[in-house]
């Protein structure tokens, strides 16, 4: 009676054996929790493992340790997640925004925070959308074993992300959906379910290289991304000294980098989110108002988004190269104050910066 219940309060989950659930009835239960995509794929060891030991042998992971030893083998099988694991859901979260591409943004004295970084922080609205597509698969399903899989999860999603049918993994590493373009989130629910799979689509680059022609610093490869090249990789994830011969190619950036995707013929149609959870909070803010933060200030100005990753010394850093970039005379006394900071990265990072605007 229980069961009958509940299936009469949601009709639209008709309950029905594991066989026979397929991947449109994944896709209709994901677009009830939001997400604009989705596919399955089974949980079996992706043929771009090869491939991805080979980038990190090549030291093109950098400093990501996580991305390399004991987590960069696990990597090769799903069920080292789940040892039930049967079938991989992979979803895309929509986070495009109307505001203006790099390509159209000309304020020197603002900076450039990446687009998936103006709202709130994606692994958590993806957690959470991910959790209400499990209570509903187990409405249908029954009970099963599951996992949920945001970004840190050392799983190959991209992969996996294409063999569900979601898109191709362009030249610039992103995946790529052919209608709705590359502005996604990616999340997957590892399930013991059996679930009818999709197809791979083709990969529709073709023999056009903008993203390759407008990376400043030459960090799109035929093998895959350079990491120790990428602006997004100087911004975020490196904790030393940015090299004084990429500091310029930086620009405005102070986290993340947006170019190979802004410059992508597949996303001059790309959908615009209507979700008020990626709605811009900080777009494109001053860089003398970020120079005078203090640390609680930064914490409270970025709380809730993925701009804490960089830390406070390393936002600063990036703040203090941009106005470099800038060459505006206006930001030498934030840069004087800057390179009196107890931070020795800031300070060394602040003196260069000092030395890009003209002379007095």
């Amino acid at each position: 009676p229980r069961r009958r219940q509940e299936q009469q309060r949601h009709p639209a989950h008709a309950l029905r054996g594991a066989r026979d659930l397929t991947a449109e009835d994944i896709r209709s239960l994901s677009l009830e929790c939001g997400f604009e995509l989705a596919g399955v794929t089974p949980a079996l060891p992706s043929d771009d493992s090869t491939r991805y030991h080979q980038w990190v042998a090549s030291g093109f992971a950098g400093e990501m340790r996580y991305l390399s030893g004991h987590r960069a083998a696990v990597r090769d099988d799903p069920r080292h997640l789940l040892p039930s694991a049967r079938s991989i859901i992979c979803a895309g979260k929509l986070y495009h925004t109307a505001w203006p591409t790099t390509t159209e943004f000309d304020e020197p004295g603002r900076a450039w925070i990446s687009r998936y970084a103006w709202g709130s922080d994606y692994h958590h609205e993806l957690r959470r959308r991910l959790k209400q597509l499990d209570t509903l698969l187990r409405r249908s399903a029954g009970p099963f074993e599951s996992r949920i899989c945001v970004d840190t999860a050392p799983l190959l999603e991209r992969s996996y992300a294409r063999l569900a049918s979601l898109g191709w993994i362009g030249k610039n590493t992103c995946l790529i959906n052919q209608r709705s373009g590359s502005w996604f989130f990616l999340g997957e629910l590892l399930v013991s379910l059996d679930i009818a799979p999709d197809s791979p689509p083709p990969a529709r680059c073709g023999t056009c290289q903008r993203c390759i022609d407008a990376c400043p610093t030459a960090a799109i490869l035929p093998s895959g991304i350079d990491s120790t090249l990428c602006i997004s990789y100087f911004t975020i994830e490196l904790r030393a000294a940015i090299p004084l011969e990429q500091r310029a190619a930086i620009g405005p950036h102070v986290f993340g980098c947006d170019i190979c995707q802004d410059v992508c013929p597949w996303n001059r149609r790309a959908p615009i989110t209507a979700d008020p959870a990626f709605a811009p909070r900080e777009f494109a803010p001053p860089l003398e108002k970020l120079a005078s933060l203090s640390q609680p200030e930064f914490r409270a100005l970025f709380r809730g988004t993925p701009i804490t990753r960089a830390r406070y010394t390393g936002f600063l850093r990036n703040v203090a190269v941009a106005m470099g970039n800038s060459r505006l005379p206006q930001f030498r006394a934030p840069l004087e104050k800057l390179a009196a900071s107890a931070d020795p990265i800031v300070a060394s990072h602040a003196v260069w910066a000092l030395t890009q605007l003209p002379t007095p």
